[in-house]
């Protein structure tokens, strides 16, 4: 029995030791298991070149702080105050509790210039009766200077010195996969910064009014929120790229992606608000659409990249070029035309009367044209549009231009836009509608029209074009 149990034992505690020697000469003295920094982030050093941003440097920043620093005191809070029009109500309103009742929309802006100009959205801004911005805890009046509904830009001025101007930033160098931050005030929360990277370019979302929307956004993947609107897209310098204008929900608040007008685009619009105190769209005179699978197949087109033209506009500057529908516009200047989001950015840097270098294709044949471009009257020259401004009848009017003209087919005309309190909204009309005839009378001078229509009373008939393009005749009774 003992000599059994001693030729079990002997192996059994021979074979332990063997174990544990072979565990110990395997085992480091010590193991660390938690995550490092560099585990997450161990992406190769890539090599600057000329056509990346100076801004990506060589790796991955550790921390935003120097771009925060050099951007959050350029950003600025702005409130929206509108409903305190006080002259159309009376002592009866107040006291059946029918008065008015003043509404406040907030927003962000950002300072491009020492003597006070701000650049924002237009929505920001959109039927406010007062604006303040608040900046450092200082609260200032602001001026509406101008906007810009086509890019959803509008410029506002405080009368103020020494403010903190932004660096500005190149959004045509900017790179897909470059980090940026956005900095505003969401949900009232001034002074905010979340970072992400930059996920698409010239990204068209339909999203814009005005005549000539002019969607070419940056899109990225920072968080941006309601009261973000207006304020910075900067990059790891903290240098401006680009104005945050929308994001991409069905909630309202932030699920995944946000989208900038870019800062090329954005203070060409802010500059020519101040200059001249209208945007100098310079205009090739056609029509384009974006290249789809399915008309690349109908036109037996090889690639996907450029834009068809489908109308060009009689004695236009394409047309004057031997332009026509179905060519294909591949090319403007140095800038390759991928879909309509480029053709359209690309026009953008351009002012009537500059001459543009165009190629194209017909029937698979490479084309080259010369064009010069013109202005929104036809010509070459700088325009100051025409406006009359009126609280009583609750809109600006404006003469329609030329482009307006070819497409609603119609010699002449005055448009109803920035609708805000008075007897056209209760009429029933709304921001688009231009009208022709006034009492059987031609509509040509917005002035003209507007204080006709301040002083008139009796039986009013308005005829003209719908935002749809349907011709409307109605009569109404104005006291």
């Amino acid at each position: 029995m003992n000599n059994a149990l001693k030729s079990f034992a002997i192996p059994f505690v021979s074979g332990i030791a063997g174990a544990a020697l072979w565990i110990a000469i395997q085992t480091p003295e010590k193991q660390d298991l938690s995550p490092s920094f560099s585990q997450f982030y161990e992406i190769p050093t890539q090599t600057a070149s000329q056509t990346v941003s100076s801004s990506l440097g060589t790796d991955p920043p550790i921390s935003f702080i120097e771009a925060s620093q050099n951007s959050t005191e350029s950003v600025v809070f702005i409130k929206n105050f509108s409903g305190t029009d006080y002259r159309r109500y009376s002592m009866f309103d107040y006291f059946f509790g029918t008065g008015p009742t003043q509404q406040v929309s907030t927003g962000s802006g950002v300072i491009i210039s020492k003597d006070g100009y701000i650049i924002t959205n237009n929505h920001v801004i959109d039927r406010a009766e007062t604006i303040e911005v608040v900046h450092q805890k200082r609260t200032y009046k602001a001026k509406l200077v101008g906007t810009d509904k086509n890019t959803d830009i509008a410029v506002l001025k405080i009368e103020a010195e020494n403010l903190p101007e932004i660096k500005r930033g190149s959004s045509r160098n900017l790179q897909i996969g470059e980090w940026v931050l956005a900095v505003g005030n969401p949900f009232n929360l001034t002074s905010t910064v979340t970072a992400g990277i930059v996920s698409a370019k010239e990204r068209q979302i339909n999203i814009l009014g005005g005549d000539f929307p002019l969607e070419s956004f940056i899109q990225t993947d920072a968080p941006i929120n309601p009261g973000n609107s207006g304020g910075a897209l900067v990059n790891v310098n903290g240098e401006l790229v680009g104005i945050n204008t929308a994001i991409l929900s069905r909630t309202g608040s932030y699920t995944g992606y946000g989208f900038a007008v870019p800062v090329d685009v954005a203070i060409k619009v802010a500059n020519d608000m101040i200059k001249y105190g209208e945007v100098q769209k310079a205009i090739p005179g056609v029509d384009v659409v974006e290249i789809t699978p399915e008309l690349a197949e109908e036109m037996k087109l090889k690639s996907l990249d450029g834009v068809i033209v489908t109308h060009t506009l009689r004695n236009g500057a394409a047309e004057v070029a031997g332009l026509q529908k179905n060519d294909v516009i591949t090319r403007i200047g140095d800038w390759k035309i991928m879909g309509k989001g480029s053709f359209e950015e690309a026009l953008s840097y351009y002012y009537p009367g500059d001459q543009l270098n165009l190629e194209y294709t017909r029937d698979g044949v490479s084309k080259n044209a010369s064009l010069t471009l013109q202005n929104l009257e036809g010509g070459t020259g700088v325009i100051k549009r025409e406006y009359y401004s009126s609280a009583l009848i609750g809109a600006r009017l404006e003469a329609v231009n030329t482009i307006e003209k070819d497409r609603l087919k119609i010699p002449y005309g005055v448009k109803i836009s920035s609708l805000t309190r008075g007897y056209l909204r209760d009429l029933g009309f709304r921001d688009g509608f231009v009208i022709t005839h006034v009492n059987e009378m031609p509509a040509k001078d917005p002035k003209t029209l507007g204080e006709y229509l301040e002083k008139f009373s009796g039986r009013l008939k308005l005829e003209g074009v719908a935002p749809n393009g349907q011709p409307f005749m109605q009569s109404y009774n104005v006291r």
